[in-house]
């Protein structure tokens, strides 16, 4: 049973209405149920807004700004998943050229 059962209820609702969100935490909540079950994931979400409220609450100065639900596209490196790939693919057994696509 949780230390403060009242807690876990409120950050279980903040946590699932997160989810449905756009904003960050949503983005994160999605990204997460994709490699892990929906409850637990729940909990990571949780555990980063009980983060996130602490940071604020400790600090007077302190402001939120939300990264946005895009901030994941936004961070990936894109030359570094086509090398990826191709890795991969190379493994398997192919041998690929990357062509970058004209745009008219």
């Amino acid at each position: 049973m949780p230390a403060y059962p009242y807690l876990s209820a409120a950050l279980g609702e903040i946590a699932l209405n997160a989810g449905r969100s756009q904003s960050f935490p949503g983005a994160k909540y999605r990204r997460l149920i994709k490699r892990m079950p929906k409850k637990k994931a729940l909990v990571a979400i949780g555990n980063s807004v009980l983060t996130i409220f602490h940071a604020l609450l400790s600090d007077p100065a302190a402001t939120y700004h939300d990264l946005g639900p895009d901030y994941y596209q936004q961070h990936l490196n894109i030359h570094r998943q086509a090398r990826n790939h191709l890795r991969n693919l190379e493994r398997l057994g192919y041998k690929v050229t990357i062509q970058p696509l004209t745009t008219t």
